[in-house]
């Protein structure tokens, strides 16, 4: 299995970024590797989401948990692996820190990782900066 896992913190309070996981057809406004997502039901467990990684083909992915205002996992699978991000809120004193956590299973997992995150800092920049309004 390959790991990754970038935390931001921001003054925002976590039902602002919240609110923005939670709009998913909005992700396009602060994830600019995404050239289109559509939630397809309700922002809860089981509910798929179509999206479109930039000059990629699309992919499925569903929530697999979820606890309002604190934590969220989605899993795709494509190509014969398991792409499992965990987007979590942790309320700290001057805000909330952020943290995506991104795990990734299957034969050439150790590759994929590193182009499935490479833009994840600047994306949770974009989020942060975003919940802050």
């Amino acid at each position: 299995m390959w790991e990754y896992e970038h935390s931001v913190e921001t003054t925002a309070p976590a039902e602002a970024v919240w609110a923005l996981y939670a709009d998913v057809n909005g992700w396009t406004a602060w994830d600019t590797g995404l050239e289109r997502i559509e939630i397809l039901g309700p922002f809860a467990v089981g509910t798929e989401i179509a999206m479109t990684p930039e000059g990629q083909e699309p992919v499925r992915m569903r929530i697999t948990a979820l606890e309002e205002n604190a934590l969220f996992t989605d899993e795709t699978e494509v190509d014969g692996l398991t792409v499992r991000f965990v987007h979590r809120l942790d309320r700290v004193a001057a805000g909330t820190r952020v943290t995506h956590r991104v795990e990734v299973s299957g034969p050439g997992a150790e590759h994929a990782g590193p182009e499935i995150t490479s833009d994840l800092p600047e994306a949770m920049a974009a989020l942060v900066k975003l919940a802050e309004r």
